[in-house]
């Protein structure tokens, strides 16, 4: 017997062994598929939509960049949509990325063509894209400057915008290759402008639905049955608008739109008052009870706001592979190829699933407290923001509008608590700071990040475009 339990230690040991090498295997495993993507969209590429046009060192370095750049735009953005839930312990971490991965390619393959046309014609002049190969190297240029700084952001976890990125990237190549008066100054300004504009939109609206929960909700006399009367009908209005707002991209006419979305709607508002009916645990506390059935309502806004940031950003992929793709035959990129966005999505989906946990920790939990309440005011205000403004066709920043959201939450609430204590003595200046909600420097740390993006990334594509030609 003593040589049996000899033997069960020492198959023990081995197991030990085994379990910490292939846990600390898996950074290495995660790079070599990263890898094998890259290489493998490398040598699709050439042969594929980009080969008759363009050189093929061009087309192998522009689609390795590519996919490079999706993955790194996925390892660092999909906190924008997850953080929130995660934050909130509404959505664990494993399923809410695969979730996620599926409404990215669905957003990038149904909505990311209007992105695309912006910044293919509205950063460089007509004439600069219609130079063949050298319009080509500009935006290999960008995408390889773009993927390099995003990558170094991640590691630092900062989380700066792929958007400000790869518009800088463009910029810096195009007046390396064309000269400064080939930027189309005024196209530059209209997206810095929503650049500014989308994240103070993010944080009023977030505020706003958190103003209008409270009322309706957390003041209500019985909050569990207002939370059950509400919420199935925030779910339905979210299922309605993405599903008005994919079926718009699709060839039906109006009555079919309106009859997915009233289908949609119903089936929602039925599965939501179905799953927030269940009896109340005696074993928790209200507010525990509560937060509970803010769940469904932001699983659904996290579907969402993968849904929006899979059509902004798959842009940031597809719309420079397309100036390669057509070779400077500007005239014809009307139509993107279906085939470069879903490459697009694939990529930043692969690239969220092996590398993006780290942000979206940090998202979820380090700028601000996020209850389920407060992160679904987050994710829906950035979700509504993102698709909006990817229905006008402006490129914005995903990052920019999720962070603007969770400050406008956290702000509203230092609000709140001042209105409250107003009624009360004042407390001590050390106090009062104590009691911040939103942590100041992660607020300048992210602005410091946001306004380094465009120069740093402009100045990196331009000696990439200059070592190029």
């Amino acid at each position: 017997m003593a040589d049996f339990r000899i033997l069960d230690k020492d198959l023990d040991r081995l197991s030990n062994a085994q379990s910490a090498g292939l846990h600390s295997a898996r950074p290495v495993v995660r790079l070599g598929i990263a890898v094998l993507f890259v290489a493998l969209v490398a040598v699709a590429l050439s042969g594929g939509p980009l080969g008759p046009a363009a050189p093929g060192v061009l087309i192998a370095a522009a689609a390795g960049a590519g996919a490079f750049l999706a993955l790194s735009i996925g390892a660092n953005d999909v906190a924008n949509s997850l953080g929130p839930a995660v934050g909130a312990g509404a959505l664990p971490l494993g399923a809410g990325l695969a979730a996620v991965a599926v409404m990215e390619v669905a957003g990038a393959v149904l909505a990311g063509g209007q992105v695309s046309q912006t910044l293919t014609h509205g950063i460089l002049a007509a004439e600069a894209m219609t130079s063949g190969a050298q319009a080509g190297v500009v935006m290999l240029a960008a995408m390889l400057a773009a993927a390099a700084w995003i990558t170094l952001a991640t590691w630092a976890g900062a989380p700066v915008s792929t958007t400000h990125a790869i518009v800088g990237g463009i910029a810096g190549a195009g007046m390396v290759a064309f000269g400064a008066g080939a930027v189309n100054w005024g196209g530059v300004a209209r997206i810095a402008l929503g650049w500014v504009g989308s994240p103070v939109l993010s944080a009023a609206l977030a505020a706003s639905v958190l103003a209008l929960l409270r009322a309706r909700v957390h003041r209500a006399p019985d909050r569990l049955a207002a939370a059950r009367r509400w919420l199935p009908w925030l779910v339905a209005a979210m299922t309605a608008l993405l599903l008005v707002y994919a079926a718009s991209f699709l060839p039906l006419p109006g009555w079919a739109v309106a009859a997915l979305a009233l289908a949609g709607t119903g089936a929602a508002l039925w599965d939501t008052h179905r799953r927030l009916a269940a009896p109340p645990d005696p074993r928790l506390s209200e507010n525990k009870q509560l937060n509970r059935l803010f769940g469904p309502p932001l699983a659904a806004s996290a579907l969402l706001m993968g849904f929006g940031h899979g059509a902004n950003d798959s842009a940031n992929i597809a719309g420079p592979l397309a100036v390669i793709a057509q070779a400077g035959s500007v005239g014809s990129m009307g139509a993107l190829s279906p085939w470069l966005l879903m490459l697009a999505g694939l990529g930043i989906a692969l690239g969220a699933a092996l590398f993006g946990r780290r942000l979206v920790r940090m998202v979820g939990s380090r700028i601000t407290r996020l209850s389920p309440v407060r992160a679904l005011c987050v994710s829906l205000a950035t979700a509504v923001t993102v698709l909006t403004a990817s229905r006008l066709g402006l490129p914005v920043s995903t990052t920019h509008i999720a962070v603007g959201g969770v400050f406008g939450v956290g702000f509203y609430r230092e609000w709140e608590e001042r209105r409250h204590r107003a009624r009360l003595a004042p407390l001590p200046v050390e106090e009062r700071r104590r009691r911040r909600l939103v942590r100041r420097g992660h607020v300048v740390r992210t602005l410091a990040a946001w306004l380094v993006t465009v120069p740093a990334v402009a100045a990196l594509a331009a000696l990439i475009a200059a070592l190029i030609g």
